[in-house]
């Protein structure tokens, strides 16, 4: 588990990476397009208090391909609980809330747990619980509707993107033209060749907004590519949910 868990960390950071370097610059009358394109799709999001999901994960690198079935259990703006099983066996567990994060895994006999303010120090960037959520959710990891963002039509896209583009780094945002639902989540650094893509599959229709039904990540930098595919298959809103947790006595914790 953590594999996926410590893989998946390290693919946002770089997309919050580049998102902590925009900078908010002061609208003009012309923007008017941008903000109802960007307000329509934060319309989209589904609204509850509660989800229990069961997730096929596979991570994939030039060295090794590996899958694993998750159960997914949130509590909306407050916990986020996983807990990975092959063949019926449970092998791993994480859980994250608003100030810590915490996973073992059984096999490798290790664990971890610590704050976000411990992986951000580390990682040089910010991280918090919000943005591993939205990504779960199918939501930009950046709040769009401040000034520093535009959008505009781009073929059967609309293409949200920081009016000031970074050095270091370009950002881009894709909505759906019809649903306004975000399509994809895109980071690219030219220098380094290095690619960071988010990917949404269809949406289907849950609690008044829309839920993605797959999450594709791709980490490509110069020929080397990693991946982990999210694909979910069933998700229940507003029952009740629990999230028993506790480290194993006997594991390693990981020293970051």
């Amino acid at each position: 588990m953590h594999i996926y868990f410590k893989s998946f960390v390290v693919l946002l950071m770089v997309s919050l990476t580049a998102c902590k370097s925009t900078k908010k610059v002061a609208a003009t009358n012309d923007d008017l397009a941008s903000t109802k394109i960007i307000a329509s799709h934060y319309e989209t999001h589904p609204q509850f208090e509660t989800l229990a999901a069961r997730l096929k994960i596979k991570y994939s690198d030039p060295d090794r391909t590996q899958s694993v079935t998750v159960s997914l259990r949130m509590q909306k703006d407050e916990t986020i609980w996983m807990s990975a099983s092959v063949l019926g066996i449970s092998l791993a567990k994480a859980m994250i809330t608003q100030d810590r994060v915490q996973f073992y895994e059984k096999i490798d006999g290790t664990y971890f747990d610590g704050d976000f303010k411990l992986l951000s120090d580390l990682l040089g960037t910010e991280l918090n619980y919000k943005q591993v959520q939205a990504l779960l959710l199918g939501e930009p990891i950046y709040d769009l509707r401040n000034s520093g963002f535009s959008a505009g039509a781009t073929g059967t896209r609309y293409l949200v993107a920081p009016r000031q583009q970074q050095n270091l780094f370009n950002l881009f945002f894709y909505l759906n033209a019809g649903a306004f639902t975000l399509q994809e989540q895109r980071l690219t650094q030219d220098k380094e060749q290095r690619d960071l893509t988010i990917k949404y599959a269809d949406y289907i229709k849950e609690q008044n907004g829309y839920f993605p039904s797959a999450i594709s990540i791709s980490a490509q930098e110069a020929s080397k590519e990693t991946r982990v595919d999210i694909e979910y298959k069933g998700v229940d809103f507003n029952t009740e949910v629990s999230f028993p947790f506790s480290i194993p006595g006997g594991l390693k914790e990981i020293k970051l």
